[in-house]
């Protein structure tokens, strides 16, 4: 069997946050992997854009070294690294006041292509950049919008995120973004499950006696401690991605495969979960804090 490489139409991808621990860690990364499987069709572009002033030589210099420390030697193509980072231009703006926004209109210029706004920032953030793309006409009817985790602290501001972003975006241009289902493990997990003739009919309550979800990370806080102490184990892994795998254990199969059959069958599970109120906290879960 070949493996077959589809190129997706031309794109520029903005990153707020470039320059942040996502982008370096996951984004760059798995955007040159794109490149070095031959999926970018020209002229595809990267933009990165955060307070830190920054020409495009630095971020270039900075995207190289992220790659450097987080693709593995054996996948660097010099010529590939070479044509990738060509791609890469950084613009230097804030969200908070609007600052740079002009120049970032400029840096896109009349591009028809899709503009996906991937927003690797702080939740409070995500109002303030929506609004400010569209009080500067960036977002045309091409655009997409990439809500990275946590979005807000709980239901309440969650519905607040929400609703500040669809003020200047129509919900179908919306992409709330869980990074551990690009996983590969996590990804096999439906075919395990749906496309295993051995699995399939064996995987319910009458034969499996419990489900133990255990995520074993290999990176510890490194320079997140400040976030970490806001945001906590509970709000940075459990409530998406540990929710997210649950979700993918426990759920029916889909009518199809595509989004919002999956959605909706995931929907099924969360709603039959108990819920657990503040004062059985103790009785039902063991927390720890180093």
């Amino acid at each position: 069997m070949t493996s077959q490489i589809i190129p997706v139409e031309p794109f520029d991808f903005i990153i707020f946050g470039g320059t942040g621990d996502l982008s370096e860690r996951k984004l760059l990364p798995s955007l040159y992997h794109r490149q070095r499987g031959h999926q970018f069709s020209e002229p595809t572009r990267i933009i990165g854009t955060s307070r830190s002033k920054m020409t495009d030589e630095e971020f270039q210099a900075f995207a190289r070294q992220a790659i450097s420390d987080h693709v593995k030697p054996a996948d660097i193509d010099a010529t590939e690294l070479k044509t990738f980072l060509a791609r890469l231009s950084y613009v230097s703006a804030d969200a908070t006041n609007g600052a740079g926004f002009d120049k970032l209109k400029t840096a896109i210029g009349d591009s028809e292509c899709i503009r996906a706004f991937y927003l690797a920032v702080a939740p409070a953030l995500f109002g303030d950049i929506s609004h400010k793309l569209k009080e500067n006409g960036l977002i045309t009817p091409n655009s997409r919008i990439v809500l990275e985790k946590p979005i807000g602290r709980d239901l309440a501001s969650a519905r607040e995120l929400n609703d500040l972003v669809g003020d200047d975006f129509h919900e179908s241009q919306i992409f709330r973004i869980d990074h551990y289902l690009g996983k590969e493990t996590v990804q096999n997990l439906m075919a395990l499950r749906f496309a295993n003739a051995l699995y399939e009919p064996l995987w319910n309550s009458a034969n499996v006696d419990h489900v133990q979800i255990t995520v074993a990370e290999t990176v510890g806080l490194e320079d997140r401690v400040t976030y970490y102490d806001k945001a906590g184990a509970l709000r940075d892994m459990v409530q998406n991605h540990m929710l997210q795998l649950l979700c993918l254990v426990a759920m029916e199969a889909p009518s199809s495969m595509d989004a919002d059959a999956v959605r909706d069958e995931k929907l099924k599970v969360l709603r039959a979960l108990k819920r657990i109120n503040g004062n059985e906290a103790p009785k039902h879960t063991v927390r720890g804090q180093y």
